[in-house]
């Protein structure tokens, strides 16, 4: 149970602050933002607050900002609907009923002449009674439309996602995967303020207690001056002299309460990747500062991004196995195995899979963000958009390639873990 609160946790929040992003930044350019959603297929909660209504649907494994102008906006009203108005107290159209107008007996009810919901915003016609008389009625911004019982708001062409620069379009798409490597950021430094920073001093931190290094009569805080005659500056020096002598006796030097003392220490053998190490159970020593939290953000975020990087060059290449991909079950099972492990773990896991789903979305895949922002350095090259069914078939297909593929790798992780 724990695993399962702890997984949605993480994979909600991962999801969360990256369409977060988009949400923020699309706003910020006067996007309409007709839904904010975690999951996709059913509803499960839904909650509407201002001009966007909220979700959280059934399946957990991404989420989606819905914004005006990216897909066909509006049901078309063409000449000889008949449509009923609702009209404020300036004469200008709150509401536009497409059927079921029986339901709104204060409704106006119009044969459509032209309409034009997008730029111009208005709609003529002729009212019930008066057919003589051709009217025009203009339409406020805020108007919604109601079909099915279903209010969905109007958007003038100025609040459609096609509307903006090139310049918020693209800060709007990039904005997902950004804040992904900003959350990572902001984890490691939260870790570093609670559990500090190691430290580079030849210091012995915490002990194990039942390591060499406790039985041997070492203590938290020593200061280790040499082993084995050779003089230790660093607690790189430390660890790599351990590590070099399992089962080797050593004679630690080490400063403590400003005496010098000698202490024969016996590193423990353990096998790691098959070489086999040293260790007498003592942790790196810690600093507890903010200035050097902040820097173990930075230094944690830059490190594990090269390395998902090195690590995608090497599939590229065919020196890594597609086998050896994960999807939502295999990040479930790390999950569950992370979690036994303690907070600071999860913590830390949590940043990882950030970091790696800013990566994967910025990759030059199509259905992507990576993909739509090629889209975008094309047409700044062409100094003209795309044909906009053109890219919507691009997508289309690489959406349906990447279900595939997840369908692959969650069989792979079905394979590896249950049969």
């Amino acid at each position: 149970m724990t695993t399962v609160i702890a997984f949605i946790v993480i994979f909600g929040a991962l999801v969360f602050f990256h369409e977060l992003g988009h949400f923020i930044f699309a706003k910020r350019a006067g996007i309409l933002c007709r839904e904010f959603a975690i999951g996709f297929g059913p509803k499960v909660f839904s909650h509407k607050k201002g001009e966007t209504t909220y979700t959280i649907r059934l399946l957990p494994i991404g989420g989606f900002v819905r914004m005006a102008g990216e897909d066909p906006e509006m049901v078309e009203i063409k000449p000889g609907h008949r449509i009923g108005l609702l009209l404020d107290q300036d004469e200008k159209i709150t509401k536009i009923i497409l059927n079921n107008k029986d339901k709104f007996p204060e409704a106006r009810i119009v044969e459509v002449e032209s309409a034009d919901i997008e730029r111009d915003l208005f709609i003529k016609g002729y009212a019930d009674g008066d057919e003589e008389t051709l009217q025009t009625f203009s339409i406020n911004r805020d108007a919604v439309m109601v079909e099915d019982g279903t209010e969905t708001q109007i958007a003038p062409y100025d609040r459609q996602f096609s509307s903006k620069t090139l310049g918020q379009r693209t800060m709007a798409i990039f904005a997902g995967p950004m804040m992904n490597f900003i959350l990572a950021f902001v984890v490691f430094v939260i870790i570093a303020l609670l559990q500090g920073v190691p430290s580079l001093d030849p210091m012995l931190g915490k002990l194990t207690p039942d390591g060499a290094a406790l039985k041997a009569g070492l203590k938290e805080g020593d200061i280790v001056q040499s082993i084995q005659g050779s003089e230790i500056s660093s607690w790189t020096d430390v660890v790599e002299m351990i590590r070099k002598n399992p089962n080797n006796e050593l004679e630690f030097a080490i400063e403590r309460n400003g005496k010098t003392l000698e202490i024969p220490v016996t590193p423990e053998q353990k096998k790691v990747e098959g070489e086999n190490i040293g260790i007498i159970g003592v942790y790196s020593p810690v600093e507890k500062s903010p200035l050097k939290a902040v820097t173990y953000g930075f230094h944690e975020t830059y490190n594990w991004t090269k390395d998902i990087f090195g690590m995608l060059g090497k599939l590229v290449t065919g020196q890594f196995s597609i086998d050896a991909l994960s999807g939502p079950v295999g990040i479930y099972q790390s999950t569950d195995m992370v979690a036994k492990s303690g907070i600071y773990y999860l913590m830390k896991w949590a940043g990882i899979l950030s970091i790696n789903l800013g990566i994967m979305n910025l990759l030059p895949i199509p259905a992507l963000d990576g993909g739509r922002l090629l889209f975008f350095a094309i047409e700044a090259l062409r100094g003209k958009p795309i044909d906009r069914q053109k890219e919507g078939m691009v997508h289309f297909i690489g959406f349906a390639l990447l279900m595939l593929l997840m369908l692959v790798v969650t069989w792979n992780d079905i394979q590896r873990f249950f049969l």
